[in-house]
This record gives C-alpha cells, sequence and structure tokens, in this order.
C-alpha cells in the first residue's frame, strides 16, 4: 500500500498543471487508484485497491467556495493552469470562485469530475497521458 509520505514526494514535483500527467504516471506506480480532493481547504483522500485509503489533511487556510458555480469561467481557469501558467494554489482560489467545491480523480478511468458544493458533477474531463 502507498503512503501519505510517497504521495507527498510525488505531488512535490508539480509546478503547475502542465505537471499533473507525471503526477498521475507517478500515483499509478504507487497504486492509487483515485483521489478526493476539497477546495476549501485542500484535504485529499487517496484509495487504492481492497477498499483501503488515506487521507491527507488540509494544506492551506479555508477557501470561501462561491455557493453558484460558473463553468464557462471555470473552464478557462482550468485551461490556462494546464497550461502551466498558474500554480496550485491560485487554481483552487480560482475554482472556489467559480464554485468547484470539489474534484475527484478517477485513475482507473482516466477522468476528473468537478464538483459543485452540492455535489453536482459541473465538469467531467478526460486525464491526458
Amino acid at each position: 500500500m502507498f503512503t501519505i509520505e510517497q504521495i507527498k514526494q510525488a505531488h512535490d514535483k508539480v509546478q503547475t498543471g502542465a505537471d499533473f500527467p507525471n503526477y498521475i504516471k507517478d500515483l499509478i506506480k504507487l497504486g492509487v487508484r483515485g483521489y478526493d480532493t476539497y477546495v476549501k481547504d485542500g484535504q485529499v483522500s487517496y484509495f487504492g485497491v481492497d477498499d483501503f485509503s488515506i487521507s491527507a489533511t488540509e494544506k492551506y487556510p479555508a477557501i470561501q467556495i462561491t455557493p453558484t458555480a460558473n463553468k464557462e469561467r471555470f473552464i478557462e481557469f482550468l485551461v490556462i493552469h494546464q497550461d502551466g501558467q498558474t500554480d496550485y494554489i491560485t487554481f483552487c482560489n480560482d475554482a472556489a470562485n467559480c464554485g468547484i467545491a470539489s474534484w475527484r480523480v478517477d485513475i482507473m478511468e482516466m477522468t476528473c469530475t468537478y464538483f459543485d458544493s452540492s455535489g453536482v458533477p459541473i465538469l467531467i474531463e478526460k486525464i491526458p497521458i
């Protein structure tokens, strides 16, 4: 099974959204099947085989999530982030301002689904590898 320390080492290589595909490759090597990220505080829950799961505690001060999602504006911020123009915390703030409360990376399906505060999917994208 994987540890938070192993995941942290993989995440430390990520500087911008452009590094995300390599991060996913590192997680696959560790045996991570997916994870949920909570924008409000950065908490992440990782899961693997045989119902194994482990959580990392919050990483930054609480961010207020806008109550109504703005999908179009979020896509603009997402493209900018994936192009390597913003760092992780900037992306989290941009996501919160667009009403994105969490996202789920499903490594088995190679998708990332972004949710609003009610758990409604706002955007599902394929993960490029």
